[in-house]
This record gives C-alpha cells, sequence and structure tokens, in this order.
C-alpha cells in the first residue's frame, strides 16, 4: 500500500514533512519520500489518500487491563472505599471473581474496539478472572486476533483465591507462553498480582515456572502504602528489595506504578534494568499518590506509560502525566513535555521490543513496522519539530484520529471501524452486564 499526500510526523528522529508519502510492504514501511517521488516511482501500488492528514507512529500502553471493562456504571453500595485496600476489596477482588470466560471475550473486546478507535495498537495487558482461570489468556488472544492489534497477555498469580488458585493462575501463565510462541502480533509475560499477596513459597515456584522461558514478569509494585508496609512486617525488606531477593525485578520484567518507593528501590530498579510504568490517571482516581516521575528519569530508571485500564486514548495519558506532576511538586517544570514525550514514545517502544525483537516501534523509519494512526488535525499556530511535543500535549485529541494501521493493515480509516463491528459488541456487552454486576453484588454482600 502507497499511503500518500501526508504530513509524516517523526518523533525520533524529530521529524514534521508534509506532501510526503510512505509505501507499506510486509507489514513494514518499506520506503518514505515526498509523495510525488513516490508516486512516480511506484504508478501500480495500491494506494490510500491521507487527506493531508498527520501521519504518526501509533501509540503504545504499557501496562493495562482488559477486564476491567465491565467496571464503568458500576454502582458499588454502602460506604465509599476509603482508600486503595478498600478500593481493591470493594470493587476489584469482586468484580475479577465475577467474570466467565464469555465475559473475559467480551471485555477484551470492549477495550479493543476503545484502543483502535483511539490509535493504541500494542498493548500490555495484565489479566484476572479467579473464577475462570484455564484458557482465559487464549480467549484475550483470540479477541486480540480478531481485533488485529498486537498485545502481551499474562495471568495475574496471587495467593489471594487459595493454594489451588496460585497454583492455576502459575499453569495459566506456563501454558499460554508455550502456545503463543512466535506469534506475529501476540506475546507472553509472567503475571504477578503484588508482592502483598504473594508468599515467597509462590514467588519461588513462579521463578522456576518462568526459567524455561526468555520473557519477564508483570506485576504492580508499591501501587500504595499497603505493599510497603505489608512487606515489611511479612519479610523485614521493603517490595522492591523483597522481589529483587526472589529474583523478580530484571530486563524483561514490569514493575507497574512504583509510586511508594524510595531511593535505595530506585537504585535496586535501574541496576537490575526493570521497566517501570506509569499510571496518572488511575493513580489519581484511587487517591494513591503520584510516583517519583522526574527522580526515576534523572536516575536512568527505564519509565514507560501505560493507563491501568482507564481507557486507551493514550494521548490523554500524556496530558495526565505532563499535568499531575506539576501539581504535586508546586513546580510547572516538572514532568517536562519532552520527558513525556521519551516515555511515551521513545521508552514504550523499546519495551515493546523487549517482546517483539525483530520489530522496530515508535518511529517513521525505513524498517519499523507499520503501525501508523493519521490525525484531522488542523494547527491554527505553526507546527515544527521544536514545538511538535506542545502541540501533542496541548492540541492532539483522541476525536482527531480518524485511522488506525498495523502491521499495514487498516484497521479503521476515515473513524470506521474494519475489524470490529462496534455496535453488536456494545449491546452483547450490554446485555451481559446485568449478569455480571448480578454476581459482583452476591460476591459483594457475602
Amino acid at each position: 500500500m502507497l499511503l500518500t499526500n501526508a504530513t509524516l510526523i517523526n518523533w525520533t528522529p524529530r521529524q514534521v514533512l508534509p506532501d510526503h508519502a510512505l509505501l507499506i510492504r510486509d507489514g513494514q514501511i518499506a520506503e518514505i519520500g515526498t509523495a510525488a517521488e513516490l508516486e512516480a516511482r511506484h504508478p501500480d501500488q495500491a494506494r490510500r489518500d491521507a487527506g493531508g492528514k498527520l501521519v504518526l507512529p501509533s501509540n503504545i500502553c504499557a501496562h493495562t487491563h482488559f477486564y476491567g471493562a465491565f467496571a464503568r456504571g458500576l454502582a458499588l453500595t454502602g460506604d465509599p472505599p476509603r482508600n486503595f485496600p478498600e478500593i481493591l476489596q470493594k470493587l476489584w477482588w469482586n468484580l475479577d471473581r465475577a467474570l466467565t470466560l464469555d465475559d473475559v471475550r467480551l471485555s477484551a473486546l470492549v477495550s479493543l474496539v476503545d484502543a483502535i478507535k483511539h490509535g493504541t495498537t500494542l498493548l500490555i495487558d495484565h489479566h484476572a478472572s479467579p473464577n475462570a482461570i484455564d484458557g482465559s489468556l487464549s480467549v484475550i488472544a483470540e479477541a486480540v486476533e480478531q481485533a488485529g492489534v498486537r498485545a502481551v497477555l499474562c495471568y495475574e498469580v496471587s495467593d489471594r483465591n487459595g493454594e489451588a488458585g496460585a497454583r492455576a493462575a502459575i499453569a495459566e501463565n506456563v501454558r499460554f507462553l508455550r502456545a503463543v510462541g512466535e506469534h506475529p502480533r501476540l506475546r507472553g509475560a509472567f503475571g504477578l498480582h503484588a508482592s502483598l499477596t504473594l508468599s515467597d513459597e509462590t514467588l519461588a515456584a513462579c521463578a522456576r515456572a518462568m526459567e524455561a522461558f526468555e520473557t519477564g514478569f508483570h506485576i504492580h509494585v508499591a501501587e500504595h502504602e499497603v505493599d510497603q508496609e505489608d512487606s515489611l512486617k511479612r519479610f523485614g525488606v521493603r517490595a522492591v528489595r523483597r522481589l529483587k531477593r526472589v529474583g523478580i525485578l530484571g530486563r524483561r520484567t514490569i514493575a507497574a506504578h512504583a509510586v511508594h518507593i524510595d531511593a535505595w528501590e530506585m537504585e535496586l530498579l535501574r541496576q537490575s534494568e526493570t521497566w517501570v510504568t506509569h499510571q496518572p490517571r488511575s493513580n489519581m482516581n484511587n487517591g494513591v499518590g503520584a510516583m517519583p516521575f522526574d527522580e526515576l528519569l534523572r536516575g536512568g530508571v527505564k519509565v514507560c506509560l501505560g493507563n491501568d485500564g482507564m481507557g486507551n486514548a493514550m494521548f490523554d495519558e500524556w496530558r495526565a502525566a505532563y499535568l499531575l506532576h506539576k501539581v504535586v511538586t508546586r513546580d510547572p517544570r516538572a514532568a517536562d513535555a519532552e520527558s513525556i514525550v521519551r516515555v511515551a514514545v521513545d521508552h514504550n517502544a523499546a519495551l515493546a521490543e523487549v517482546f517483539f525483537p525483530d520489530e522496530t516501534f515508535g518511529t517513521l523509519d525505513v524498517g519499523a513496522a507499520a503501525d501508523l494512526i493519521l490525525l484531522d488535525y488542523q494547527p491554527y499556530t505553526p507546527l515544527t519539530e521544536s514545538n511538535l511535543a506542545w502541540h501533542a500535549l496541548f492540541g492532539f485529541q483522541s476525536s482527531n484520529i480518524v485511522a488506525t494501521i498495523v502491521a499495514g493493515e487498516v484497521l479503521m480509516w476515515d473513524r470506521q471501524l474494519l475489524t470490529l463491528d462496534e455496535a453488536a459488541i456494545a449491546a452483547e456487552a450490554r446485555a451481559k452486564a446485568p449478569e455480571v454486576w448480578a454476581r459482583f453484588r452476591a460476591l459483594a454482600a457475602s
């Protein structure tokens, strides 16, 4: 496919190239040049006219939860949760237990519709459905294949559902890692919930099970103070040191949140080359605080950007990260625009390449993955390489995204989804939600 009549926007290297074109072949960018050059060179090539719109590398989400889709509109009874541990107990640990495999399928499809519409084409998911564990990752994988995006999937191991539940969760990670192999758009990680719900024995069992695979762990770390308090009480060390001691950290491991860590833990994360994901909208929603964003970057920790299931409009997550740290520190210099771009584009792309080592993400370059979005964005001030980051943070909106392409396959064009039927999926989810909510309320009451 020749994508012509476009303004190419590249982050690394920073470029704004009007009236350009891209030739896509075998899922990758094969040629880049002016529209006139490429049209003359490939007169018989099938074309799509970008209509002068911006063409950018698509967004990546470094940490999400597809299974939370049925939480939207779910009203909790009784007193509202006072803190994050109560949010877990009153909401998430009842909702995940309420899910059947069919609910898992629908949750994934709803999330993937949202992802395509918002130009997020590679998602690293962290799944839980304690009463529907076996085969759950394959159910999600089928939805991902149907949608046409890329995903890294795992099942969260936890002791909160008993020894049998932990064993089943380990087995599901192992089964999926064996099954997924080198799938072109799917990979697996090894999911863990958090230090506070995992014994040393379970962590050791996970470490043993992981030895056969070249992947990493995906775990929540110090999202709230309770993770640290529990680790100190039960094991005499803070959570990051505990995870280091039992072999969980490493250059393929993802530590989500890292809000309540100290300088020594930052150093352990840096030394171990562990990836740390930031989810600002979720952190604000749960009232847990804000990670030491600038300190982590200055220290050389590999910070990425996720959404924790808060919705796949990643430009909204960029903006939230940019604003949150200014409020927390009362310093308008905090989380500067270039740092946000570095985290959301370069670091997210580098993390994605850990799981897809044969692909190059986050850039418009010959040989890079043809994972692209088109934005109908009309700037009313000059758009240049030097001010591009500020246009993204103060101008780019989810509503600007009109097309989404993955590996050269068009998943949405002119805001019309081509691989998923949004209306049918939404109707099925609406019909299913009352059953899920009824099971949720029964679990909450018990």
